[in-house]
């Protein structure tokens, strides 16, 4: 089980090492992830007008609740002042900006008591997102748009980081992902059909942590780690924005968590964009990932199989 940091102040390199060993790293709200987040609270409350973004939900219909994350959240997503404020971030947390790849970020939203838990507000179940065609190096970045509830967040597991947990990751492809399940969000409003990487066991709920940084606090833990939507019954839509990034000299290495689990095939590593020039990740140092993890998984499930 992995150690959680509050306001590290290590060298970036020490502190991967010590993200791809589990652990967690938490820092409080500053200027830098207060500029993302008021961008982001910017674009909800115009979106959401006269309504308040966070108990909106109360007042539409799901269908008109969905219409407008369907515009504001791609709005977000493709601002170009957001490639500007994540290196900025990053860069304040000790990130060497040219060697560290972002991809743009996401916002997400959790609708209070199952409002609205498809599709383009989708409430992930329970897992690792080297499940769905991350590579092993991947670093996660949460923050908070709005205050947080106790029962609103994001919860992880790491007592499962080092274990194997049986799942259907050897039927997802990243590419394909891409070119039919991540369009469909937008139809998904009553129910979410798309297939998804998913635990074929029950997980062992113990041990379970959730964190509660405040708006604009931040979080970053390994693409490895299994984690989910906490349900929420705080009477309020949670909001909140995630990143990922890597970083060339891990990518050249094959550095990363151990893959005790994923068998995925496809990968993101053409999503990443460079800190400084917003150029891709080299080719050749991505080639190896084209196929799913170079790394091999170290459970017993062969590809192509479930466990269970």
């Amino acid at each position: 089980m992995g150690i959680v940091h509050y306001e590290s102040v290590g060298p970036e390199n020490e502190r991967r090492v010590r993200l791809f060993a589990g652990d967690i790293f938490c820092w409080r709200a500053r200027a830098s992830s207060i500029a993302l987040v008021s961008l982001a609270r910017e674009m909800l409350v115009e979106a959401f007008a006269p309504l308040d973004p966070e108990t909106a939900q109360h007042s539409l219909d799901v269908e008109q609740f969905a219409a407008i994350l369907n515009v504001a959240k791609p709005r977000f997503i493709h601002d170009p002042r957001c490639k500007e404020l994540i290196p900025q971030l990053l860069a304040d947390l000790g990130c060497d900006p040219a060697d560290t790849f972002f991809d743009v970020p996401r916002m997400r939203s959790a609708t209070s008591h199952g409002y609205l838990t498809s599709g383009i507000a989708y409430a992930f179940h329970l897992h690792r997102d080297t499940w769905y065609s991350a590579p092993m190096c991947q670093i996660n970045w949460w923050l908070p748009v709005f205050e947080l509830r106790q029962c609103n967040g994001m919860v992880l597991h790491p007592r499962h980081f080092d274990s194997p947990v049986p799942n259907t990751s050897s039927s997802f492809d990243y590419q394909q992902w891409k070119r039919t399940g991540r369009v469909a969000a937008s139809h998904q409003v009553r129910s979410d059909d798309r297939p998804q990487p998913r635990a074929t066991a029950p997980v062992a709920e113990d041990g379970p942590l959730v964190l509660i940084p405040e708006a604009g606090g931040i979080m970053a833990f390994s693409a490895a780690h299994l984690h989910g939507t906490l349900p929420n019954s705080s009477g309020v839509t949670r909001y909140s924005i995630d990143f990922r990034t890597v970083t060339a000299m891990d990518v050249r290495g094959f550095a990363g968590a151990r893959n005790v689990d994923s068998l995925c095939s496809g990968s993101t590593m053409l999503d990443y964009l460079n800190c400084t020039s917003l150029a891709h990740l080299p080719g050749d140092i991505v080639a190896p990932y084209a196929d799913g993890p170079p790394q091999r998984c170290e459970s017993q499930v062969a590809p192509g199989q479930h466990a269970g």
